[in-house]
């Protein structure tokens, strides 16, 4: 997923660990266009807790994703995403949701 996208530049794994019943990972992905994606993802038997944050190449945010339990009022609660200072719904709820959606984004850019 990471090693085929011609989108990325490249990408470090800055943490993993792992147990008998789930994993910690925790990503830095950059573009073509020098924008990063920073990636954290708990998984468990019964917990799973993500944040996805992208930011052009000036570190100014580009979009959020998370499961913070904060915005009930969004129709996708927990999950959910930030674009500046709007709080919008999300069904992209994993890395290969994230990656999918900014690279549609990046060859928009580049097509």
């Amino acid at each position: 997923m990471l090693d085929s996208n011609k989108l990325i530049n490249s990408y470090e794994v800055l943490d993993f660990r792992e147990n008998l019943y789930g994993f910690f990972l925790k990503l830095k992905v950059q573009f073509v266009d020098k924008s990063i994606l920073f990636s954290k993802e708990y998984f468990s038997i019964d917990i799973r807790n993500y944040s996805f944050h992208w930011q052009d190449k000036n570190s100014k945010l580009l979009m959020r994703w998370d499961n913070a339990p904060f915005h009930k009022s969004i129709e996708t609660f927990p999950h959910h995403k930030h674009k500046g200072k709007k709080i919008l719904p999300s069904n992209e709820i994993g890395l290969e949701d994230v990656l999918s959606y900014i690279s549609k984004n990046l060859e928009e850019l580049y097509s």
